[in-house]
Order: structure tokens, then C-alpha cells, then sequence
């Protein structure tokens, strides 16, 4: 079995300080937050980018600042850009970091209801990310929060359509209006990816730890930080995203299963890093 990877999804774009004051907007408060994660154990930041104030944003100039910034204080982390964003933002606006020489992106594989809302993702805009990812030699991570989501992506990459072997899958659980967060539906996703392909668990909410458990004994990655939830345990809110990762790193200890370091998480997932 692999080390353990562990991402840290350290601010997303729907969290607010009302909610937890150390969800980070600033840059100094992304490094701030990245930095914590980093010297918890994880090899890899999930990063979306907020102004000041906290309004989230794809531009393509608030990436380079944040990303140069994490770069100076940790340079051998593993940088994956949201092309996400946010809910409502066009297609062009959320491929904004993919112009940057960024080792993975995001790809989000479906449209689904997010919520009160609907996350859109349609099949022609599929083909225009992996058109760039591929021609950025940019490595995908692909968000599946359905059945259907992964399925696209694998006939998406036969067709090479998106960018290919091996894959590393993200499969996101608890999402209101979307899968939820169980053991069994974990197991039926990944019963269904490619033998060569690498995954990672990410629960919502409540279910972050529980769907991390299952994932270390499993054989699979884990994704924590505060775009996913906000608390260390029931009631009590998380002082950052370091603490986050540190709580997965005891459950990994206690099942046996080593943390994995930024270089040994390129070799697993197939990547080099850039610069």
C-alpha cells in the first residue's frame, strides 16, 4: 500500500470568516494556512483564491500572487488551482489558472445540484478544459461527486478528450443534492476506476473523518481543510487547517499507514514537478 496523501482544501469559495475567523482571504493568510497544512503532512494544497474582502475569484493574477507567495515559504508543495471557482462563473473565467506552469488543476466532471444551486459543468465545457489541460501538459484531478461523473471522465479519456493515464480521482461525498458521504458508495466508486488509477476521499462536513478513515484503510488518499468543513470535532471549530490534517494523521498512525512527502507524492501520482 502507497503512503498516505494527504490535501488540504484550505479555503474553497463558499466558506466565510462568519463562519470560521481563520478561513483565509488574504494572501498572507493563504500562505498562512497552506504553511499549516504543510507541516501537518500534507503533500498537496487544493487552491482557490478569494479578494481581500472574501469574494472569490479565478483571476489569473491573484493565482500567480498567491502561488508565488506559498512557493517562497514551502517550494516543494504541491499546488493543485481550483478551475472550479465559484457557482455562476463562466467557463473562461474559471480556466484562468490553467495559464499558469502549474503541475495540476482541478476538473470538475459533471453538472450536478450543489445545494440550493446548480455547479454546471456540461460536456462541451469538459472538452474545452481537457483541450487545455493537455495542450498545458497540465495533470487533471478529476471531482466526481456522482456515478456519473466518473463515468464521464473515463470515456472522455478513451476518446482523449481529456487528458489520460494514469488518473487521479477526487471522489467528493456528502455535497447536498449529490452522493452522499457512505462506506458502500465510496466502495462502488472505487470498484470502478482504472487499476492504474489513484484516488482520494473527500467527505462533507460531518462525514470528513469518517470518509478519511475509510479511505486510509482502503488503500486511498485523503482530502481535509476548511472548504470542506470547519470543525476538528462535533461543536468545536478548527483553529486551521494544520489541526485538520494533523487529526488525519493520527488515523493514519493508528492503521499503519505512512504520510507521504511532496516528492513521494509526484512519484505516486505520476507527475514532475515544474521550475
Amino acid at each position: 500500500m502507497d503512503k498516505l496523501i494527504i490535501t488540504a482544501a484550505i479555503c474553497g469559495a463558499e466558506v466565510t470568516k462568519d463562519m470560521n475567523p481563520a478561513v483565509p482571504y488574504t494572501v498572507e493568510e493563504i500562505v498562512r494556512e497552506a504553511k499549516s497544512a504543510y507541516d501537518a503532512g500534507a503533500a498537496i494544497v487544493h487552491l482557490h483564491v478569494r479578494r481581500d474582502d472574501g469574494t472569490p475569484t479565478q483571476d489569473k493574477a491573484r493565482f500567480k500572487e498567491c502561488i508565488d507567495a506559498i512557493l517562497k515559504v514551502i517550494p516543494d508543495v504541491i499546488l493543485i488551482p481550483s478551475t472550479g471557482g465559484a457557482v455562476g462563473m463562466t467557463a473562461e473565467e474559471r480556466l484562468q489558472p490553467t495559464e499558469l506552469p502549474i503541475e495540476m488543476a482541478t476538473l470538475d466532471c459533471g453538472t450536478c445540484n450543489f445545494g440550493d444551486e446548480v455547479f454546471e459543468n456540461t460536456i462541451p465545457m469538459l472538452r474545452n478544459f481537457g483541450k487545455r489541460m493537455i495542450a498545458n501538459k497540465i495533470k487533471p484531478e478529476f471531482e466526481c461527486f456522482e456515478m456519473g461523473h466518473l463515468d464521464t471522465a473515463l470515456n472522455m479519456v478513451k476518446k482523449g478528450e481529456l487528458p489520460g493515464h494514469p488518473m487521479q480521482i477526487n471522489f467528493v461525498l456528502g455535497v447536498p443534492g449529490c452522493t452522499t458521504a457512505t462506506v458502500p458508495n465510496l466502495c462502488w466508486l472505487v470498484n470502478a476506476i482504472p487499476s492504474d488509477a489513484t484516488w482520494t476521499a473527500t467527505g462533507i462536513g460531518r462525514h470528513e473523518f469518517p470518509m478519511a478513515a475509510a479511505a486510509i484503510a482502503m488503500g486511498g488518499h485523503v482530502r481535509v481543510g476548511f472548504e470542506d468543513n470547519l470543525f476538528i470535532e462535533k461543536g468545536v471549530l478548527a483553529k486551521s487547517n494544520g489541526e485538520l490534517v494533523a487529526k488525519v494523521v493520527r488515523l493514519a498512525k493508528e492503521l499503519g499507514r505512512g504520510i507521504a512527502t511532496p516528492d513521494e507524492a509526484r512519484r505516486i501520482l505520476s507527475i514532475s514537478k515544474r521550475g
